[in-house]
This record gives structure tokens, sequence and C-alpha cells, in this order.
């Protein structure tokens, strides 16, 4: 971990960034209307211990895997500082490198935190890496209740599906084969509520474009898979936030109640 995580936590709310990337492109514009000390905690965030470069790494122009490290590191420092967010690093190597299925650091990362703390986890939309921290996280938190949890929608993925950005935006992403199966999931073992709908104003816009900006050494590879992601308008330029509540259960006399949510798979 970095020394932040090594410190007594302090934090009002905590962003779980299974990548470098991945809270800037999410909830740039949510960590601006956050108040209190913020930490944006990047799960894959070690070291790799590995010679051989992996393709995405590859692909983004780096020669060793070191170096990809060592820039997205950077790339992370100076986009935390233009959010106004802690940076905070767990020690697994990014997924190519990755050998076990426990994120190491995670569930002592999460125990650590002080009642009342927010934790946004991904929604898991497409991405593995996305899934794996929302189940292990979740599981987690399951058994801290003092603690508040939320889910955030993934970008660009979830931006993807019709209708981004509008009041039909939930509806349509539940009702999407191609994007939607994260939502689906969560939605059967939770209760979903919206807590944050955000629309990016041009001041968000242009705050939340230089974050994400930060992270040049991605930016062609990440638009080979989705395309023109920066584009205003744009799946970058909306934000959901979820608080997750305990699902309504059928009692098996018809009716529906509130009780603890299943676990979601973990591994």
């Amino acid at each position: 971990m970095t020394p932040a995580a090594d410190r007594a936590p302090r934090w009002s709310t905590v962003v779980l960034s299974p990548h470098f990337d991945d809270a800037a492109l999410s909830v740039a514009g949510y960590l601006g209307r956050t108040a209190g000390p913020t930490a944006v905690v990047t799960v894959h965030g070690g070291a790799p211990a590995a010679d051989r470069i992996s393709w995405w790494d590859a692909g983004c122009g780096f020669a060793t895997p070191d170096e990809a490290y060592r820039v997205r590191l950077a790339e992370d420092a100076r986009a935390c500082a233009l959010l106004g967010a802690e940076q905070v690093t767990l020690p697994n190597p990014d997924s190519p490198y990755r050998t076990e299925a426990e994120l190491a650091g995670l569930a002592a990362f999460l125990g650590d935190l002080p009642p009342d703390t927010r934790v946004l986890v991904p929604l898991g939309t497409n991405q593995p890496d996305h899934t794996a921290v929302r189940d292990q996280a979740l599981a987690v938190l399951a058994g801290r209740p003092g603690l508040a949890p939320y889910v955030y929608a993934d970008l660009p993925y979830t931006g993807g599906a019709r209708k981004w950005g509008t009041d039909a935006a939930v509806e349509r992403l539940a009702g999407s084969d191609k994007y939607g199966g994260a939502y689906r999931e969560l939605s059967a073992a939770y209760e979903l509520r919206v807590a944050h709908d955000i629309r990016l104003d041009e001041r968000e816009w242009a705050a939340k474009r230089a974050a994400v900006l930060s992270y040049t050494s991605q930016l062609a590879p990440v638009a080979v898979g989705h395309g023109p992601f920066l584009r205003r308008p744009g799946p970058l330029q909306a934000e959901l936030v979820w608080e997750l509540g305990p699902a309504a259960h059928d009692n098996g006399e018809g009716n529906r109640h509130a009780g603890q949510p299943p676990h979601l798979g973990v591994g």
C-alpha cells in the first residue's frame, strides 16, 4: 500500500477504482460535488513482478512492465490532485500480471475504515476486474454494517447503454442485453436506489476532462475499444451512483419483505 493506506483512515468518501483511471472516468463529477476528505483507492495499484510485458501495456507503447507501472502511478497522482482526492494504492498488480484470485489488501483496508465512511464500488459492467473488486468489496462490507456501500456506473462501459444521460438511463440499462448484465445481477441481490444522477455542466466537464487526460498512456487503446469516449455530448458527461439496501424477498406467502441480501459470488 501507499503510505496513505498505512495511516489511520480519515476520509469521508472512499472510491474503489479497479485500475488507475476508473475513478476519474466514472465519478470525477461526483467527487467535485462531494464535501469532506476523499480518497481514490486503486485496487490493481501494485508493481508487477514480471519480465514479460502484457498485451495491454505493449499496446500503450511501453517497453517493460516496470516502465508502464511507474508512468501510470505518476499519471494517477496528477489526476488525484486535480480531483482533490488522496491517492491510495493496494498491492495487486494489473490483472495480466496477477495470479491470485483474492485481491490482496482489500479486506484489511475496508476493515480499518471508521463507521459512516461512504464506500463506492464499481458496478462491474463487462469488465472482470471490476466485477472482482465489486464482489470482494461487498462481501467485506456485508460484515461492516456501519459503512455505507454505494455502487457507481463504471464508464465508459455502462455509458454505452441507450439513453445514457437521460431520465430513462436506468430503465434502458436494466433492459440492455449488452450492458445491463451487471446491473441485473446486483439488483437481484440488493435494492438499488439512485443516490446521485449527475449531468455535468461545462465547468464540471472541463474539470473531469482534465483529470481523464492525465492518463495519457491509456487514451488511445481505450478509444480503440470504446470509440471517441471523450466526445461531447458523450458517455462521460453523465454519472450514476446507487445506494445499496437490503433486497425485498418473498416470504413464501406472496408477501415481500426486506431481508439480508444474499452474497454475490466471490473469486
